[in-house]
């Protein structure tokens, strides 16, 4: 049986949690990769490639070298869920004919204010960003 909650990828999952994993942090010293995958049970190597994202997308910052690792560059309050979604996961909306910024149009719909699909999964959308909207990382780490 699939779930729902697997159109979640385990990269935004596992993002999610590293981040929440930072916000929690009392102050913004940087936290080693390991701290993190031991404490969240998250591989390793996989920990790397979402937190270089993190980094790369403005999220995160970085330091090498003795008391290295990853901090947020933001304070959590700033942190939106709709940001974290949208460079982790991509579009929001589970079908194309419904995404704000990734917008297709379907093959097989002759015209979709006549659709179902379409209108049930606008509904899905635009109940989803009023959570992630509304969702700061301070919120789920509090």
């Amino acid at each position: 049986m699939k779930y729902l909650c697997e159109m979640l990828s385990k990269k935004t999952k596992y993002g999610i949690k590293a981040l929440t994993y930072l916000a929690k942090q009392k102050d913004k010293t940087p936290v080693q990769i390991a701290t993190i995958s031991e404490s969240e049970n998250i591989s390793l190597k996989f920990l790397e490639s979402i937190l270089l994202t993190l980094r790369k997308t403005g999220f995160l910052g970085s330091k090498k070298g003795k008391g290295g690792g990853y901090y947020l560059l933001k304070e959590p309050h700033e942190i939106k869920m709709t940001s974290v979604m949208r460079v982790l996961e991509g579009p929001i909306a589970m079908v194309p004919c419904v995404s704000l910024n990734f917008y297709e149009k379907c093959d097989d719909c002759p015209d979709e204010n006549a659709c179902a699909v379409h209108n049930l999964m606008a509904q899905v959308r635009d109940s989803s960003l009023e959570v992630f909207r509304n969702t700061t990382l301070a919120d789920l780490a509090n």
